[in-house]
C-alpha cells in the first residue's frame, strides 16, 4: 500500500523576501530559454502523404523565429514501426522514411541555426522497438546469452514458468511482461515492457547498453544538435530483484483515488490538504521499483561528461521525469547531471491560486538548492492541452484524453485561463517549454472518432482510456486550404476538429488580441525585460485568489509585477505601466482568469 502522509508544505515566504535570486547576465542559454516542442507527424507535411516530415518542419522554421522562441525540441523522427508514434525506436542513427532522410535532418538543423534557433532532439533510452536489431538478436539467442542480457528477460514463476516474473503492469494497460517462444518452439522466458508490448525495456546494468547510448549522443552532437530531451528519464534502472509492486504504475495518466493511474494501480489512498482538496501521497514515487531509482544518476553523470566534451555553447539534457516531491526531482539537475527537468508539478496543478503559489515556491527553492534553473511547462504531446484542461472541473483528477461521451470542457473559459496561465508561467524565472499550437489556443480534439485513434493506451485498455491522440492533431496553418494548410492533401493522419479552422495561423497573425499575437508579445517582453533571469519575491497582493510575484533584475531599474487573478471576481489593478495582459482589462481592475505584467517601482 502506498504510504499516505499529510501535506506539510510550509507557508509562503513573506512578501518582499527573496524567494529566488537573479541569474547572472552571462548565464548559459538554457537557463532562461523558451523551447518550442514540434511533434513531427503533426507540424507540416511537405510531400502530401498526410504525415508531417522534416522538409515541412524546415519550411516552417521562420514562423518560430518570428514567434520569438529560442530553440525547438523535436519528438522522435527515428526509424520506427510507429506502434507508439515513434517512441518505439528501431534505429537511433537514421531517419524514418516517413519523415525524410539524414540529409533532411542536416538541412533542418542548419536552417534552424541560421535562424538563430537551437535544436533539441528526443532520446528514448528506457526501451527500444521490438524490431530493433538488438531485440531480434535476443529473440534468436538462448536464455542467459549476451544478446538477452541487453534487455530484461526473466524466467517465469509457477509451474513451467507460466506466470510472469512479477506483478508489474504496463503503463499503457495490461501486464508488463510478455512470454517468448524459444527457438525449439517451447514456451520460454518473459521480457519486461513497462510500456507497449513492442517496447522491450533495456537492461541498464549492462555496460554494452551504456556504451551504445553514449555513442548515440556523440552521433547526434556531431551532426550539430544542441541537446536531448530524455524520455522516461526516471525509468531506466529497476530495483534489484524486480520485487512485486502494489502502488500506481502511471507516468502521465489520470490519478483516481480508488484504482490509481489508468485503473491499474492498487490500494492508493487520499487525504485532505491544507486548501481542502484531496491529495495523494507521492513520496512513494522514489520507492517504486521501476521508477526513480538512485542508479539513474550515475548514467546521467556519464552523459554529462559526453556533452561537456563538446565545449561551449552547452549541449543540454532535459529530463522527462514524473518524479515527486520537487526535492527528489531536483536531484536530476545537479551540476554534474542534467541541465533541465520538466516541472510537471506545475503542469499538474489545478487552477487554484494557493496551490499554484505553493508549487512555484517549492519548485524554485528545490532547484535553487542544487544551483539549477526551474523549467516550466503547461502542455505536451502526452497530456490534454491546457486550453481544454483548464475548462474542465478543476476539482477532478487530470484525465488522460477526452472522448465525445465524456464531460466536455467550457472552451471559452479554458482558453481564457490558458492564456492567463501561460502569462503567469512566462513571467517566472527559469526556462519554459511550449507545445506546438498552444500559441494558437488550440484545444484538445475531444470528439475524435474512436475508429481513428492510434494511441496504444486506448487499445491496451480495451478503449477505457481515450489516450493522447487528441493533443497530437495536425497544426492548422491556413483556414481555406486542404488539411488547413498542414499539407497539400486533405487526409491528415489524424482528423482536425472544426474549431481549428478559425484558429489557423492565417486567421490570427497580425490580429490584435489573438492568442498568437499574445504569445508574441509575451515572448518579446520576456526577452526585453530579462524575466527568465530575474529574481522573484512575493508581492503583498498575493491572496487565496491572486498570484502576485515581483520579477526584479539588476539589468533594469524597475520591477515587473506578474499579477494573475485566478478568482471569480475582478481585483484592483495597482499603479504601473501595463506591459502585456492575457485579456482585456477593466478600468482600474484585473478581471477574473486574467494575468497582467506591470512595470512598477522597485520595492
Amino acid at each position: 500500500m502506498v504510504r499516505v502522509t499529510h501535506d506539510s508544505t510550509p507557508a509562503l515566504t513573506a512578501p518582499g523576501t527573496i524567494v529566488h535570486r537573479a541569474d547572472e547576465p552571462d548565464a548559459p542559454w538554457w537557463h532562461d530559454a523558451v523551447i518550442y516542442q514540434i511533434y513531427p507527424r503533426s507540424w507540416a507535411d511537405a510531400d502530401g502523404d498526410g504525415i508531417g516530415d522534416l522538409p515541412g518542419i524546415t519550411a516552417r522554421l521562420p514562423y518560430l523565429r518570428d514567434l520569438g522562441v529560442d530553440a525547438v525540441w523535436l519528438s522522435p523522427f527515428y526509424v520506427s514501426p510507429m506502434n507508439d508514434a515513434g517512441y518505439d525506436v528501431a534505429d537511433y542513427r537514421d531517419i524514418d522514411p516517413r519523415f525524410g532522410t539524414l540529409d533532411d535532418a542536416d538541412a533542418m538543423i542548419a536552417t534552424a541555426h541560421d535562424l538563430g534557433l537551437k535544436v533539441v532532439v528526443d532520446l528514448v533510452p528506457n526501451h527500444t522497438s521490438s524490431e530493433h536489431a538488438w531485440f531480434q538478436a535476443a529473440l534468436a539467442a538462448a536464455p542467459g546469452s549476451p544478446e538477452r542480457d541487453r534487455y530484461v528477460f526473466r524466467d517465469g514463476r509457477g509451474p513451467g514458468g507460466a506466470e510472469p516474473p512479477n506483478n508489474w503492469s504496463s503503463v499503457f494497460g495490461g501486464r508488463g511482461w510478455t512470454r517468448v517462444t524459444e527457438a525449439d518452439g517451447s514456451p520460454g522466458q518473459w521480457y519486461l515492457h513497462i510500456f507497449d508490448v513492442t517496447q522491450p525495456d533495456l537492461n541498464w546494468h549492462n555496460p554494452e547498453v551504456r556504451a551504445e547510448f553514449e555513442s548515440i549522443l556523440r552521433f547526434w552532437c556531431d551532426r550539430g544538435v544542441d541537446g536531448f530531451r530524455v524520455d522516461v528519464a526516471h525509468g531506466l534502472v529497476k530495483e534489484d530483484g524486480l520485487p512485486d509492486w502494489h502502488g500506481p504504475m502511471g507516468v502521465f495518466d489520470e490519478v483516481d483515488a480508488d484504482t490509481g493511474p489508468s485503473g491499474i494501480g492498487r490500494d492508493v489512498e487520499e487525504l485532505e490538504g491544507h486548501d481542502g482538496t484531496m491529495v495523494l501521497d507521492h513520496s512513494a514515487t522514489g520507492n517504486a521499483p521501476m521508477w526513480d531509482q538512485d542508479g539513474v544518476h550515475e548514467i546521467y553523470r556519464a552523459w554529462r561528461d559526453v556533452l561537456d566534451s563538446y565545449g561551449e555553447p552547452d549541449r543540454i539534457l532535459c529530463a522527462e521525469a514524473w518524479v515527486k516531491p520537487a526535492t527528489r526531482l531536483a536531484r536530476y539537475v545537479r551540476d554534474d547531471e542534467m541541465h533541465q527537468a520538466f516541472n510537471f508539478d506545475f503542469l499538474d496543478t489545478h487552477w487554484n491560486a494557493a496551490a499554484l503559489a505553493r508549487v512555484i515556491e517549492s519548485s524554485l527553492r528545490s532547484n535553487d538548492a542544487v544551483g539549477a534553473p526551474t523549467t516550466w511547462v503547461l502542455s505536451n504531446h502526452d497530456v490534454v492541452r491546457h486550453a481544454t484542461r483548464l475548462g474542465l472541473d478543476q476539482s477532478a483528477p487530470r484525465t488522460n484524453g477526452i472522448r465525445a461521451t465524456d464531460p466536455q470542457p467550457d472552451a471559452a473559459l479554458g482558453l481564457r485561463r490558458a492564456r492567463a496561465a501561460t502569462a503567469l508561467m512566462l513571467g517566472l524565472p527559469g526556462g519554459a517549454y511550449l507545445y506546438q499550437g498552444e500559441e494558437l489556443g488550440l484545444p484538445e480534439h475531444t470528439t475524435m472518432p474512436d475508429e481513428v485513434r492510434q494511441d496504444p493506451t486506448f487499445h491496451r485498455t480495451d478503449h477505457a482510456i481515450a489516450g493522447r491522440d487528441g493533443c497530437r492533431v495536425p497544426m492548422p496553418w491556413v483556414k481555406d486550404a486542404p488539411s488547413l494548410g498542414f499539407g497539400p492533401g486533405d487526409d491528415p493522419w489524424l482528423p482536425q476538429p472544426e474549431a481549428y479552422a478559425d484558429l489557423a495561423v492565417d486567421q490570427q497573425a497580425g490580429v490584435d488580441g489573438s492568442t498568437l499575437e499574445l504569445y508574441k508579445a509575451l515572448l518579446r517582453t520576456r526577452h526585453q525585460q530579462c524575466l527568465g533571469r530575474g529574481a522573484l519575491t512575493w508581492d503583498a497582493l498575493t491572496s487565496e485568489t491572486v498570484v502576485a510575484v515581483r520579477n526584479s533584475s539588476p539589468e533594469r531599474d524597475a520591477d515587473v509585477l506578474v499579477l494573475a487573478n485566478i478568482g471569480p471576481d475582478p481585483v484592483p489593478l495597482p499603479d504601473g505601466e501595463v506591459l502585456v495582459a492575457s485579456g482585456p482589462l477593466s478600468p482600474g481592475h484585473l478581471p477574473a482568469d486574467t494575468t497582467a505584467w506591470l512595470r512598477v517601482a522597485t520595492a
